[in-house]
């Protein structure tokens, strides 16, 4: 009986089908059948109808997955100074990623020498860049509903906080309204499934599109992006976890790298963060973190740690802008900071929506949605390394949290440990 394909291997065959095709597209003469029929007929409509499909899903799933997410913060409010460390961690560290990739996509455009300003499908439109008081003002929505109706993502994402942390203050009496926001948030999950159906055959037609035009140009250009987004993933681990776990506690790391393999090699094969949390929690408690710490900060940081994605989206969005020849100013690369950063709370866990939260972040600042193709293509290669990164960040907290709190058993911690990745 032959195995089924998974999802992740039929958009890699819709993206070496593209590719393919795309540049035996390139090497036939000017003519109706190429121009009209395929370019601006079968594959306009096949890649423009996935985008579309993911500009539908991007206000949505962000407004109802935030009310959820937030909702259910009451446990920080109980829980006190744990809660309020385990936030504040999370979050600084979340913005620190985000500013991180801006920074190297800046420096290294990864972008630079691929033209597909002539791909665009209608006109993009970046606005009028705001002032950062304009930008923090900006963040609240006169008219809620409005905001919902144009997709002005800060002011949708500060509504639905505001909301889920009402409710959590509110309490049983939210509850019929938490269970109809947890029933949309299944119902937008499996609408997010269907159009990812199409995924293979979306990527296939903005791959095929983009090799047509341009050639084999974009081949370079997505390598120097994955390798900028590793870079990005690589310094925030050596340089900000590895900081940030020198400077507040007094620990030697050794003793969590030799443990954390085990977590890794789950995180790095599963591409899950929920799917690590059993294994993450094993390695705290015979780190010797109390059980009291350890079952609010891992948890917690599987649903809104997301540093190793916030680097993906910097790193993808300045890409984007790149190749399509906008220039982003600093009040426009803040706003996809507190967008990234904002967003954060409830949606990192929910799997399967990379690519939605990406639409998001362009959505913010008015980037054109055509490169998603080309990114889908490369994802699966660096979703290992960022859920893992991720992860990492959910344990390193766990360890300077329980630092801080005393609960952590120094004998356990630096008792001789087993490496096996069984």
């Amino acid at each position: 009986m032959r195995k089924k394909m998974t999802l992740t291997s039929k958009i890699l065959l819709g993206l070496t089908l593209g590719f393919v095709f795309g540049v035996i597209l390139k090497q036939i003469p000017t003519n109706y059948i190429k121009d009209e029929v395929i370019l601006n007929g079968i594959l306009k409509v096949l890649g423009s109808g996935f985008t579309s499909a993911i500009k539908m899903m991007v206000v949505p799933l962000v407004f109802v997955s935030l009310v959820c997410g937030s909702s259910s913060m009451g446990d920080v409010k109980q829980l006190g100074r744990i809660g309020g460390k385990t936030m504040l961690f999370y979050l600084s560290t979340t913005a620190i990623a985000i500013i991180t990739s801006l920074v190297l996509g800046s420096l290294l455009k990864p972008g630079l020498g691929l033209d597909m300003s002539a791909m665009v499908t209608g006109e993009v439109s970046i606005g009028q860049s705001k002032s950062l008081v304009e930008i923090l003002l900006g963040i609240i929505p006169t008219n809620p509903i409005a905001s919902l109706a144009n997709g002005d993502m800060l002011q949708v994402i500060f509504f639905a906080l505001l909301m889920g942390v009402a409710m959590s203050i509110v309490g049983e009496k939210a509850k019929p309204i938490r269970q109809i926001f947890e029933s949309a948030n299944e119902i937008c999950m499996k609408m997010v499934g269907l159009v990812m159906l199409c995924a293979p055959f979306g990527v296939f037609a903005l791959v095929a599109e983009t090799f047509a035009t341009v050639g084999t140009d974009a081949i370079l250009v997505l390598v120097k992006y994955v390798a900028v987004v590793l870079l990005g993933l690589l310094i925030h681990v050596v340089l900000v976890y590895g900081g940030l776990f020198k400077l507040l506690t007094s620990l030697k790391i050794s003793p969590f790298i030799k443990k954390f393999m085990r977590v890794a090699a789950i995180t790095f094969s599963t591409s899950s963060s929920n799917a690590s949390v059993p294994a993450s929690l094993e390695i705290m408690e015979e780190l010797g973190v109390g059980k009291s710490t350890r079952s609010f900060t891992i948890p917690m940081g599987a649903t809104i740690n997301m540093d190793g994605t916030a680097i993906m989206q910097g790193v993808a969005a300045l890409f984007i802008a790149q190749i399509y020849g906008i220039n982003l100013d600093i009040n426009q690369m803040i706003t996809i900071v507190l967008t990234a950063t904002l967003a954060s709370i409830g949606i990192a866990g929910v799997p399967g929506v990379g690519m939605i939260m990406l639409s998001m972040v362009l959505t913010s600042v008015g980037l054109p949605l055509e490169g998603i193709g080309l990114i889908m293509g490369v994802e699966r290669i660096i979703d290992m390394f960022r859920t893992t990164v991720n992860v990492m960040g959910d344990n390193i907290c766990t360890l300077v949290v329980s630092n801080s709190e005393r609960d952590l058993d120094l004998n356990e911690y630096y008792a001789e440990v087993d490496i096996k990745l069984a």
